[in-house]
């Protein structure tokens, strides 16, 4: 007998609910840590590469390749544009979590997504950065996030779904960090 997986929004639901019901049965399986090196190259460019992370219990084996990452700066902030910026690059995780984090729920709820697609937009002020104005912060002043999906849920819902973006909590609250420089 061929049986055929409950896909929904490319999303397998029933291992989606097989993990949901892993994790209520043994709540340390959703402790995760991800991880990235970076290198300095010159200037603003740099790559960052990432391969390895625990999740599940367990240092995870499965990923064969290092995935690589990396940000420059325009001309006209003294970079060689080799790549995006380190701001844009946040946008671009903002958005795909946003997006991921809508279509899993979605899934989940028997809520079917035929399309979506989104523009970001960080606006910041460069006297914070470059230290001019102690009451201008260096990030983004605020951040415009539109969606458009093709969905017969409503606005209201697909928000809230998204809403579950770890990202988005990352960037909505404050999340601290800590810095440690090793001297060498």
């Amino acid at each position: 007998m061929i049986t055929t997986a409950n896909v929904k929004n490319g999303v397998n639901v029933d291992q989606l609910v097989e993990t949901i019901g892993a994790v209520q049965q043994n709540p340390e399986l959703a402790k995760f840590q991800f991880r990235s090196k970076n290198n300095w190259i010159t200037g603003g460019h740099c790559v960052s590469s990432i391969k390895d992370f625990y999740g599940v219990g367990a240092e995870d084996e499965s990923r064969q390749e290092t995935f690589t990452m990396e940000c420059d700066h325009p001309n006209v902030l003294l970079g060689n544009d080799k790549a995006p910026t380190p701001p844009e690059v946040v946008l671009h995780a903002l958005g795909s979590c946003l997006t991921a984090a809508m279509t899993y729920h979605a899934a989940a709820n028997g809520i079917d997504i035929e399309g979506a697609s989104s523009t970001l937009e960080g606006g910041c002020d460069l006297h914070g950065f470059l230290g001019l104005d102690p009451e201008v912060r260096p990030g983004f002043e605020g951040i415009n996030f539109k969606l458009r999906v093709k969905s017969d849920a409503s606005a209201e819902q697909l928000e809230n779904l998204a809403k579950f973006s770890p990202v988005f909590d990352m960037i909505s609250n404050p999340t601290p960090v800590s810095i440690e420089i090793v001297k060498e």
